[in-house]
């Protein structure tokens, strides 16, 4: 046989060519990749794959970003959940639609947007203005050029422009705000009889049988997931920078080389008199500034006595014309030239502005200075310390990659040579989410080698700049707890369950004869409930009380409290004696607004989620692990099929717009 295939290599080799060729004639090697990333796949859009490392990518960056949101309050438990698994998943795909959407309708963000939105992010100021070395320190931390995170920038402000208009327009009819009201505010006089569920405890009586009865159905209730307790080590700037010492010649050649960083600009105080002008009536505006420009040379004392009578900027001209000290970057262009011109004392001839025409006074200069070495000690350290510690992780990841492969037996040899506190973590499951152990570093955890030779993990990348090794101390496989462990919980439940079916039972039987037999024995007093304000009234036995129609009162209701509300007391049965309806109080202008607004936020709320739905729908987003699903997942077909809602572009991002209102200028002079 093989004889046969090396005597005829090239006839076989023409053959499988035929064979081959065609295929990637139509299909292409991108069609090869894409069925590779299709196995890998957890969802697709429009036939595009979103797999496990996109997926891992987007949880770890939300990991990190509750983290940093948070603090020492987070808890990687709160997305070790089914429904925030699926949650991350969701978002992704809709990333992914809002992406296609805003190419396939040309959305564009300007150049002009761009700026706009860098220049209102709080983290990319100092003293209320736009830093770009903070902005480059940024980048720096993410290891991202300008050229990529603008880009990047730019496609959250395409994806974010779509639905917002559509958002921005929800506009709720008054009829059915005033309907809405009415509902929220509906009153109904109330008195209630509780049938609390431990007022009946004493009479359950349980079997040793009933227990083991309901453990054997219900034996996953009790099973243990497999469990390892880790140590492990986590290389990157923050965690090698204690390592790293700053020199004092290091600390003043850099203070001798920012020395601008360090200290207050030049800055002026300025008074001037505004003449407004419209494009179509310039022309009197100038004559107008020229007479006035004549009565300041003729008495320049009289100055802010001008301003206050002549000039058209609200913001100043009840100061007299003073707008306080600025500095460069503050003013429009021929403004701040102007004014940085001038000598203290010196009024300026006419400024012409898109404002209208300006005069110019310089009442006093604030010269430049540095602030002392000793003042800026500590944040020259700390920077220069973030600079060697990102330069040495750079310079360590490979070794460190290296050394946890080929000493795998331990981390000690690590954690040594790279100053490394050793971390743990106990009780880790293949679903678990620990503090640096994201759903990557779990994985390797969990692999034979790791689980059964103990040896150390590869060095995973689990964030930007951080690398992680870890090595199984204990495995603990799964397993269901012994029926004597948690026979006193089985026994707990089914105590409960009891004594609720015993508080129902009599509260259904004194409803009946209340019905029949109508008293007020053992009931509390009057109050008056509505949807706003129940008055601890359980939300079971309010909607029972808001449902009986107001004309058909009093009547009896009753609802069974199967869960806790308020307490642990609170479980059984309660009745309710419906008395009356009561009209709603008259409501304040401002609660009637703040209502409205209100229904307003919900309506948008729910236009935003029907129009998710809708882009969903639209580009074919399929999840393809059922664990991944969401209900708003499930349902998006139904949805998508009844809202009818068409793209829609329009400004983006509420959070710049706040923030360009809330720097909105004090004068007319000053920059949008």
């Amino acid at each position: 046989m093989f004889d046969f295939v090396r005597s005829h290599r090239s006839w076989l080799m023409l053959f499988i060519l035929v064979l081959i060729l065609p295929s990637f004639v139509f299909f292409g090697i991108q069609g090869y990749n894409n069925l590779a990333d299709q196995n890998n796949a957890l969802a697709t859009v429009d036939g595009v794959p979103i797999t496990q490392q996109e997926y891992d990518a987007a949880l770890r960056d939300r990991i990190e970003r509750m983290r940093q949101s948070l603090g020492a309050n987070f808890d990687a438990k709160l997305l070790d959940t089914p429904d925030a698994r699926a949650a991350v998943l969701d978002q992704l795909v809709l990333d992914r639609a809002l992406a296609r959407e805003a190419a396939k309708t040309n959305v564009v963000v300007t150049t002009d947007r761009l700026r706009e939105f860098l220049a209102a992010v709080p983290a990319f100021q100092q003293d209320g203005k736009f830093s770009y070395d903070r902005y480059k320190a940024f980048l720096a931390s993410r290891g991202q050029t300008e050229a990529v995170f603008e880009q990047t920038l730019r496609n959250d402000l395409r994806k974010q422009a779509l639905g917002q208009a559509l958002i921005d327009s929800t506009i709720v009819p008054k009829q059915v705000t005033e309907r809405i009201e009415r509902i929220l505010l509906e009153q109904r006089e109330v008195r209630e009889l509780r049938f609390p569920a431990e007022q009946f405890a004493s009479k359950v009586a349980l079997t040793d049988a009933q227990v083991s009865e309901y453990y054997q159905t219900n034996r996953k209730q009790f099973e243990t997931p497999e469990s390892v307790r880790v140590e492990y080590l986590v290389l990157s700037p923050e965690t090698v920078s204690a390592a790293v010492s700053i020199p004092e010649p290091a600390v003043a050649a850099y203070y001798d080389q920012n020395k601008a960083r360090f200290g207050t600009e030049e800055q002026r105080r300025a008074s001037h008199i505004l003449i407004a002008a419209e494009p179509s009536d310039k022309a009197a505006a100038r004559k107008k500034a020229d007479e006035v420009m004549a009565k300041v040379k003729a008495a320049p004392a009289d100055f802010a006595k001008l301003a206050r009578e002549n000039s058209k900027d609200p913001g100043s001209a009840t100061q007299g014309g003073d707008l306080g000290f600025f500095g460069r970057g503050m003013m429009v262009k021929p403004f701040e030239e102007t004014a940085f011109r001038l000598k203290e004392g010196e009024t300026s001839d006419l400024v012409e502005t898109d404002f209208g025409f300006h005069i110019i006074r310089v009442t006093e200069i604030k010269a430049a200075q540095a602030k002392p070495l000793s003042e800026v000690r500590a944040d020259i350290e700390r920077e220069l310390r973030s600079q060697q510690a990102q330069k040495y992780y750079t310079e360590a990841a490979d070794q460190f990659t290296n050394l946890v492969y080929e000493q795998a037996d331990s981390l000690q040899p690590a954690a040594a040579k790279f100053n490394l506190k050793m971390q743990s973590a106990d009780n880790l499951t293949r679903s678990g989410i620990a503090p640096h152990l994201g759903p990557r570093m779990v994985e390797a955890i969990f692999t034979d080698d790791s689980l059964k030779n103990r040896r150390n993990t590869q060095a995973v990348e689990v964030a930007s700049n951080t690398l992680v090794a870890a090595r199984v101390l204990d495995y603990r496989p799964a397993a269901v707890q012994p029926l004597e462990k948690v026979a006193p919980q089985i026994r707990q439940v089914l105590e409960r369950r009891e004594a609720i079916r015993l508080a129902r039972e009599a509260g259904e039987q004194r409803l009946a004869t209340l019905r029949k037999e109508p008293n007020d024995a053992g009931f509390s007093a009057p109050k008056l409930v509505s949807r706003r304000q129940p008055q601890d009234l359980p939300p079971e036995a309010l909607a029972e009380v808001l449902r009986t129609s107001a004309d058909k009162l009093p009547q009896y209701v009753g609802a069974e409290i199967s869960t806790d509300f308020r307490s642990a007391t609170s479980a059984g049965f309660v009745i309710v004696q419906v008395a009356s309806a009561k009209p709603s109080e008259p409501v304040a202008p401002a609660q009637r607004d703040a209502q409205t607004r209100a229904i307003t936020q919900q309506a948008a709320a729910a236009t935003e989620l029907s129009y998710s739905e809708a882009l969903k729908a639209r580009h074919n987003v399929k999840i393809l692990r059922s664990d991944l699903k969401t209900v708003a997942t499930e349902e998006s077909a139904a949805v998508a099929g009844t809202s009818g809602i068409s793209s829609t572009s329009g400004d983006s991002s509420k959070s710049a717009g706040a923030a360009k209102s809330s720097a909105a200028p004090a004068t007319a002079t000053q920059q949008k």
